[in-house]
């Protein structure tokens, strides 16, 4: 977007997050996975949150004043299976929500599952030529992993991926890029920002969101937090919709260690605990912000 600027370091938010929480009722925590809470590594089968992340995430989620949640791109069992404490996970972009003891799947989603697995079934061929090259089937979308592929194979990889999703996928199914990943998924106007809204309308009113993420994929969620709370980047200082970043994963822990221990100083404590209802918003197409009728 045009109006973007790279965020600035998070040191320069910490009176802001303090002063906000000292007049909110609650944080509302989203945090990614990969590239956040996780080192990025070669197999993305052995990603695994850091020691201190993992210790920080469950501190948070223990505390009554905070609703801890995982957003991630990839499937919410993988995920779930990755991070334990969080009351609530996104999974596949925030396709798939788990929330107060329900699981939603966005119902366009779920038709064209099949699709998916189609198209993914289509790369196994196609790029198995290429060393390296690897397709991760997650039922709802489908991810190619190219960061070990030789960089001149690179743009191989690229033009063969659009290819069969072109002319398998159809309208149906759109490509989206990452960090050395192409993204396949239903071309619905849903991302992890969409669930990020959907999770902040169940907080209570005056509820603090704050969203932590790596990737472009992120971005969309960082608009979503970015007018009641705070959007942090996990990286570089590219131009972003996230006011502030933090450099790694480990500093992602120091920051959630500092977070819990402002949270336990300063939110109000409300004795309502009252959700406020989630509320529809007609996309373009027509789909609504919610999963209603899945």
């Amino acid at each position: 977007m045009s109006d973007e600027t790279p965020p600035r370091p998070v040191d320069e938010a910490r009176e802001r997050i303090r002063s906000r929480l000292a007049a909110g009722s609650r944080l509302c925590c989203c945090l990614d996975f990969d590239g956040t809470l996780a080192p990025i590594v070669e197999d993305p089968d052995a990603a695994a949150p850091t020691a201190e992340n993992e210790a920080a995430v469950a501190s948070l989620s223990a505390d009554p004043a905070v609703s801890t949640a995982i957003v991630s791109g990839r499937a919410l069992a993988d995920v779930r299976e990755r991070i334990d404490g969080p009351s609530i996970y996104a999974g596949n972009h925030g396709l798939e929500l788990e929330r107060n003891d329900s699981l939603a799947v966005h119902p366009v989603a779920r038709k064209r599952a099949a699709r998916i697995d189609e198209v993914c079934g289509i790369l196994e061929s196609v790029l198995d030529p290429i060393p390296n090259a690897r397709i991760e089937n997650k039922r709802l979308t489908g991810t190619v992993h190219y960061r070990s592929v030789p960089p001149a194979m690179r743009p191989i990889v690229q033009r063969r991926t659009h290819a069969v999703v072109d002319r398998f996928g159809g309208d149906a199914l759109e490509v989206s890029s990452g960090k050395r990943i192409l993204e396949i998924g239903p071309s619905i106007p849903w991302g992890k920002g969409n669930a990020v809204a959907l999770i902040a309308a169940d907080m209570q009113p005056g509820a603090v969101p704050i969203y932590i993420g790596d990737d472009v994929t992120d971005e969309s969620a960082f608009r979503t937090v970015e007018s009641d709370g705070i959007g942090i980047r996990v990286g570089g200082d590219e131009p972003s919709a996230a006011s502030y970043r933090l450099d790694s994963p480990d500093a992602v822990a120091r920051f959630l260690e500092w977070l819990e221990s402002i949270a336990t100083e300063t939110l109000e404590r409300a004795g309502s605990q009252a959700s406020a209802p989630a509320r529809a918003a007609i996309a373009a197409d027509g789909s609504t912000n919610d999963y209603s009728g899945s």
